[in-house]
């Protein structure tokens, strides 16, 4: 399932549970290969969906060497062979040559546009693909499951065992695939960066696992199933499985404002006249998200406002 598959799911369920024409939007497109996170927002959290699609995410994946496809994963077609395959201990050398700033060229089958048409589209007509090279960042690359002293045998898949790539003693062990774990910044494609790493070292590969286990500051430990989706279509409270809007403002502070900025806030005004916190700030009225903001400390003007009920009146406050 893809992501605009997703929503649609989301729509269905919601309208069988009868809420209504609610808008809907997603954080973040996955590849049809890929499972893992994705952030759905609902009404006003859809206008933080811009944020989550910026925020940096957290994949792990699998390259298996010996052949690469033209969709860099097992939905392509193969397009090379090599019969090389890396040494461990290689493997475990090349990772901080793709960490940090680096450049790389996205997959030919890829929703990006060349001359108002998707990649992908020309890709399956046919069509020689050139996309140039763009800058992304990989905040961190690792071996799967254990960061700093991951087991061998859970991170590799070799063709004649699985000895310690570190002790020079030991023979000299080839890896059929590797399991590795990226933390990278938006516009990062996972397939680009297997396909670069297989090809750093001698050889050939294709993503053929691909997860996304973080989006932002969303994890796997806060999602839903798309089981336990149904069973709210069915009756199950919606509200039980809703995080606040505030949940898509991870590290942005709160700051709580008066009757009076909250009114001009709400009206889009500057808002001063109050000791402000100096940047990006959001805005809260009575415990109710008002408008995220930016600040120079003694004025805020409004980034995005939030249409959220707020019952409390002025003498109230």
């Amino acid at each position: 399932m893809g992501s605009t598959q997703a929503v649609a799911a989301v729509k269905r369920v919601l309208r069988e549970a009868e809420y209504g024409k609610v808008k809907i939007g997603h954080g973040g497109t996955l590849d049809p290969l890929a499972e893992g996170v994705l952030p759905i927002a609902l009404g006003e959290a859809t206008k933080l969906a811009g944020r989550m699609l910026d925020a940096s995410k957290v994949y792990e994946f699998t390259i298996a060497f010996g052949e690469e496809t033209d969709t860099l994963d097992t939905e392509g077609e193969v397009v090379a062979r090599s019969d090389r395959r890396p040494p461990i201990a290689a493997v475990a050398a090349i990772l901080p040559h793709f960490t940090g700033a680096i450049e790389q060229v996205p997959p030919a089958f890829s929703a990006l546009k060349v001359d108002g048409r998707r990649a992908y589209d020309r890709a399956r007509a046919g069509e020689e693909v050139e996309l140039a090279a763009r800058a992304v960042t990989i905040h961190s690359l690792a071996l799967a499951n254990d960061r700093t002293a991951m087991p061998v045998d859970s991170a590799f898949a070799t063709t004649t065992g699985r000895s310690d790539p570190y002790d020079p003693a030991a023979p000299l062990e080839l890896a059929d695939s590797i399991t590795l774990v990226a933390h990278v910044s938006k516009g990062t494609y996972i397939r680009s960066l297997a396909r670069d790493i297989a090809r750093a070292l001698g050889t050939v590969g294709h993503v053929t696992y691909l997860r996304r286990t973080k989006a932002g500051p969303f994890t796997e430990s806060q999602a839903i199933s798309l089981d336990l989706l149904n069973e709210i279509g069915k009756g199950a409270r919606l509200e039980d499985h809703l995080l606040p809007l505030e949940a898509g403002l991870d590290g942005i502070p709160a700051h709580i404002l008066d009757w009076t900025s909250a009114q001009a806030a709400r009206q889009g005004r500057v808002v001063s006249g109050q000791a402000l916190p100096v940047g990006l700030f959001l805005g809260v009225h009575a415990g109710v998200p008002v408008a995220l903001m930016e600040s120079d400390g003694s004025t805020a003007k409004v980034v995005r406002g939030f249409n959220l009920p707020d019952t409390a009146k002025k003498e109230d406050t």
